[in-house]
């Protein structure tokens, strides 16, 4: 009697499924933040290998591209938020390609716009308060490099690039770190505790830069965003906190720095 070839056709065919899978996050991450974790590793490195503590030193997130020529710096600006952009255009292509609507089926759409900015508020407000007493203990303990949120000219576009950078954080980091990776986690089989460390450990690998402390404060953050994420099966309302985040973090910095004792400054 001749074994059945079904069984075996299937096994092989869903083995090449996850090997292209696994090729395909890995060239998602390669092309956005897989690469801005090891560049975040060398710059930590360096800041570890560099004369001085990590507090002499400084992070700068938003700074100018051409000082001095206004109009120059805001086509860089603008060229910079929108190629980093792009990655998260090609996971809506690939999730399309896969039989499903794109972003929609990360829950990144306005079907539920009052929920998304409701639920999305509460996180950021309780996140923001613990994060800022993270970073102010983590510096004062020689863990962190002073961070500074923005460095640009005092200009007409400032604060709507501000915005528009913090907009494009969030949409790039919780759509691929958070919404699609455990998507394609999910699919290769990982449990979720462990897809839940691989996008946590992602998160803080690329904030290394910062230091230890915003290793460690970033990946707690990954793990209370995939916790949600799980339990609302929707990424917009976390995209509306981590923008919440940011713009608090980048327009309040350049509103207080150097007016109030608290908050670091190089």
């Amino acid at each position: 009697m001749r074994a059945d070839p079904e069984p075996v056709v299937k096994a092989l065919h869903e083995d090449g499924r996850r090997g292209l899978l696994r090729t395909e996050t890995l060239l998602v991450l390669a092309l956005s933040l897989g690469a801005s974790a090891v560049s975040s590793l060398i710059s930590f490195i360096g800041s570890l290998t560099k004369p001085g503590g990590l507090k002499d030193q400084a992070a700068t997130l938003n700074g100018s591209y051409a000082p001095g020529r206004p109009w120059l710096d805001l086509a860089w600006q603008l060229f910079g938020i929108g190629t980093a952009l792009v990655p998260v255009l090609l996971v809506a292509h690939l999730l399309t390609r896969e039989g499903v609507p794109g972003l929609r089926a990360l829950g990144f759409d306005r079907s539920r716009p009052g929920w998304d900015l409701g639920r999305g508020a509460l996180v950021a407000a309780g996140i923001g308060s613990a994060g800022l007493a993270f970073y102010l203990a983590a510096r004062a303990s020689g863990f962190n490099l002073t961070v500074v949120p923005e460095a640009l000219p005092d200009v007409w576009w400032k604060f709507p690039v501000l915005i528009l950078s913090a907009l494009q954080n969030a949409v790039v980091e919780e759509i691929i770190v958070l919404a699609y990776l455990l998507r394609r986690l999910d699919q290769l089989g990982w449990s979720p505790t462990a897809a839940l460390l691989a996008s946590s450990v992602l998160r803080g690998s690329y904030h290394l830069y910062q230091g230890i402390g915003g290793f460690l404060g970033n990946m707690v953050m990954g793990a209370v965003f995939v916790l949600a994420y799980r339990r609302w099966g929707r990424v917009a309302p976390l995209v509306v906190a981590h923008a919440l985040l940011d713009i608090v973090a980048f327009g309040g910095y350049a509103l207080l720095a150097g007016k109030v004792g608290w908050l670091p400054t190089p």
